[in-house]
């Protein structure tokens, strides 16, 4: 299975985090749902609030 390494950032008051998550999936779109998914969960974030911003395929 594929390794994606996802950048982006998300807004915590009304300042911008950036991260980078890097995440096992079958497709770039699920790395960047399991990245939303993480998100939500760690920092009880909604998806509005989270910015992608690249996604690059690792070998």
């Amino acid at each position: 299975m594929p390794i994606f390494q996802v950048r982006g950032a998300f807004k915590v008051d009304h300042k911008d985090r950036r991260f980078t998550k890097i995440v096992e999936s079958n497709s770039e779109k699920n790395a960047i749902e399991k990245v939303y998914s993480l998100l939500g969960s760690e920092h009880r974030l909604k998806r509005g609030k989270i910015r992608i911003e690249e996604v690059v395929i690792l070998d």
